[in-house]
């Protein structure tokens, strides 16, 4: 990334997709190498006030960096899961790790990082996707302040493009 940018060719228009990014990524690279780069992800922190509240919450233990949608979805499943337990009890729980996972199934998901989703009979969660390209050092107004949204991808589009819920149908 670094010698594309240093070679220009983000600024001749060429749009660079990355498979797998995190914003930590972008980060290390810094926004004159990252600008322009278009990449997916589920979790921005700037996204809406809830994804905001988590951030202040947890970036002071994670050594002055900024949650990445690795952390956001740890969080969110252990989240979950304690609701499932607090739900149907400890000791149930306990006895059953497929009764508790049922039981995270049946509860319909809400938490800081994706908001309002589910969790489909096949395991797969269901919230929206969202595809970002990194801003330039002139679009940004602050620290970690990185990504402008292009596309947002509901919950269930983004479910049904996965191969296994194309051959679970």
């Amino acid at each position: 990334m670094k010698q594309a940018a240093e070679f220009g060719v983000t600024r001749r228009g060429t749009k660079i997709a990355v498979l797998l990014m995190f914003i930590n990524d972008v980060h290390s690279l810094g926004l004159k190498a990252a600008q322009g780069l278009v990449c997916t992800e589920s979790f921005y922190w700037d996204l809406n006030d809830r994804t905001r509240a988590f951030t202040g919450r947890v970036k002071g233990a994670m050594g002055g960096n900024y949650p990445a949608m690795s952390h956001a979805g740890c969080y969110a499943s252990v989240l979950h899961y304690l609701k499932a337990v607090g739900d149907m009890g400890v000791a149930a729980a306990k006895a059953s790790g497929a009764e508790a996972v049922a039981r995270m199934k049946a509860m319909p998901t809400d938490d800081d990082c994706f908001g309002q989703g589910r969790i489909r009979e096949d395991g797969r969660k269901l919230h929206p996707v969202y595809l970002f390209e990194v801003k330039s050092p002139e679009e940004s107004k602050g620290a970690w302040d990185y990504y402008k949204v292009l596309q947002t991808t509901p919950a269930d589009e983004a479910g049904a493009r996965s191969p296994r819920a194309a051959a679970a149908r």
